[in-house]
């Protein structure tokens, strides 16, 4: 219904976080992160446009024009989008963590 949104939420903060740091956000290569997170915002989107869940008129998303499922999809933004924004934030950290450690292990080696 709307798991999407809580994705979309960290990628517009970590845009902005991006666009202030600078040189600084190089280093961490949030630009990694944003195109994960971004890139599974518009397919979702698009995912849930096809199966009629998001429409382009208000409220825009059909879960919202009834007051009884909102609960649902408010537990769904919870648990299923916030599963999806941890998993790719996790994601990152570990490339992250490889892309600074690997070339340090092939100087390493060459030098031996």
């Amino acid at each position: 219904m709307a798991c999407f949104l809580v994705p979309m939420a960290e990628a517009i903060v970590t845009t902005a976080v991006q666009k202030v740091a600078g040189e600084k956000a190089k280093r961490w290569k949030l630009n990694w992160l944003n195109t994960m997170l971004w890139g599974g915002v518009i397919l979702l989107a698009i995912e849930h446009i096809w199966h009629g869940e998001v429409v382009p008129w208000p409220p825009f998303l059909t879960a919202m024009e009834n007051p009884a499922d909102i609960p649902a999809m408010l537990h769904e933004m919870a648990t299923i989008g916030t599963a999806m924004a941890v998993v790719i934030t996790l994601t990152w950290i570990v490339m992250v963590a490889l892309a600074s450690i690997l070339p340090e292990k092939a100087v390493a080696k060459a030098r031996t």
